[in-house]
């Protein structure tokens, strides 16, 4: 698969770097003109620029639904994939205020580089994360296989069970089998999240709390159901939710049947309990 390499260095301080995302300074920022794809990436004054790690999820430590407050999902698994990435990356001494802004690491920055072939529409460069030298001459494009993808932190996180796979259409299908491969060792072995994931066995939802302090589900499913119960107010009720999926327009492709659909077909609710009919690593999402 060809990808764009950069090289530059990564700095936390100031900022909320999670178990999937982090920011990216470019030694020659002007190389953010060289991702392709309809989406720009976004940079600030700096040259730095906010990194979403692909294939991956993580539970997330800061969503905000519109219209809602700022929400999390259960402890201890999204603290420990943010904390995981930057150890991997080798910070250290890393100290978070209330808010999770990191206030003191060590160093104050490290090398490393990306792998990319776009941008997400928020602006995110969607990568592959490495550290150290770059494998090859930042701003041009290298052919990228499974050797190298397993020496990256998207592939790290899932074969420490610390995120969910969640694929989009733009990784080619040899690399998709390495990280699935990768996620179903940690699932065997119920490694991280996995030793309490429900995602498929089925979530019990009485109200959000249900899904920010007791049950792990796919990262995916939680923001749809953080938006949903948000949007309801006070009304936990899944009566609604499928018509809202169905609104929300996610299209997925199930690749074990070769089915290219809504996600609500894959959502089933029962009663007051939710669940997904096909694990994580048999879908490929649009960019949307």
């Amino acid at each position: 698969m060809p990808m764009l390499v950069i090289e530059g260095t990564y700095r936390i301080n100031g900022a909320r770097p999670d178990g999937d995302s982090i920011r990216f300074y470019p030694t020659d920022p002007a190389q953010w003109n060289l991702v392709g794809g309809k989406h720009r990436v976004q940079r600030n004054a700096s040259g730095g620029a906010q990194l979403r790690l692909d294939a991956i999820d993580a539970l997330e430590t800061h969503y905000i639904p519109a219209h809602g407050r700022e929400l999390h999902q259960p402890a201890p698994y999204a603290d420990l994939a943010a904390a995981e990435l930057l150890s991997w990356l080798g910070f250290s001494g890393v100290t978070r205020d209330g808010h999770g802004t990191v206030s003191a690491a060590e160093p104050a920055r490290l090398p490393g580089y990306l792998l990319t072939r776009g941008a997400d529409l928020y602006g995110r460069c969607v990568a592959l994360v490495g550290k150290g030298a770059a494998p090859g001459t930042s701003g041009e494009r290298i052919r990228v296989e499974t050797g190298l993808l397993e020496e990256t932190a998207n592939f790290h996180q899932l074969a420490e069970g610390l995120a969910h796979p969640t694929y989009y259409r733009n990784l080619y299908v040899d690399l998709r089998r390495a990280l699935t491969s990768a996620a179903e060792g940690a699932k065997g072995k119920g490694a991280g999240l996995w030793s309490r994931d429900v995602t498929q066995s089925g979530a019990p939802i009485t109200g959000l709390e249900s899904i920010t302090t007791e049950s792990v589900i796919m990262p995916k499913l939680f923001r749809r159901l953080a938006d949903y119960l948000t949007l309801g107010a006070d009304d936990p009720s899944l009566a609604g939710f499928a018509a809202f999926l169905e609104q929300r327009g996610d299209r997925v492709l199930i690749v074990s049947r070769g089915q290219y659909t809504g996600f609500e077909t894959v959502v089933e609710v029962s009663g007051q309990t939710v669940r997904m009919n096909r694990p994580p690593e048999d879908l490929v999402f649009d960019e949307g």
